[in-house]
């Protein structure tokens, strides 16, 4: 039967292409679950002439909150601003209805930051890359606190 079809490998596949395969999908789990229910998500943290000095950016659907990306430029860096914009996005989630969170990252990045906010690691892929480590994370049962409390109200 795979004789009647071709199969191609492509470096610069068309937006039109992966996009028909993410409907397709979608489709697909939306007769499995409750409808996805996908929002953007993202907080940032500007100077006073307006150019960004750190961001979070992720997503929330079915029920749980997603971060996809966390930076703190170097020269904030270790004063809280990571914290405030993690309180946000946990605090934004609730709103939304999320009960969980969950993220990705790097053992050069901020597994130890992660880890006192309370998420945990579920899971671990060694080697990637090379000599390092991507650690997979999760908060179950998102705080019940309001971000002025969280953040000392800032």
């Amino acid at each position: 039967m795979a004789n009647n079809y071709t199969i191609s490998v492509e470096d610069h596949p068309s937006r039109e292409d992966v996009d028909a395969l993410e409907v397709s999908l979608g489709r697909y789990n939306e007769l499995q679950v409750a409808r996805l229910n996908w929002r953007a998500l993202a907080i940032f943290m500007r100077d006073a002439q307006g150019k960004i000095v750190a961001g979070l950016a992720g997503s929330t659907e079915w029920e749980w909150l997603f971060i996809d990306t966390l930076f703190v430029a170097e020269p904030v860096r270790r004063q809280g601003c990571g914290r405030q914009l993690m309180s946000h996005a946990e605090a934004e989630a609730m709103r939304r209805g999320c009960l969980h969170a969950h993220l990705n990252t790097f053992d050069f990045q901020a597994l130890p930051f992660y880890q006192k906010l309370g998420y945990e690691v579920f899971g671990k892929l060694d080697d990637y890359p090379l000599g390092h480590a991507l650690y997979f994370m999760q908060k179950r049962n998102l705080p019940s606190r309001r971000i002025d409390q969280a953040d000392g109200g800032n």
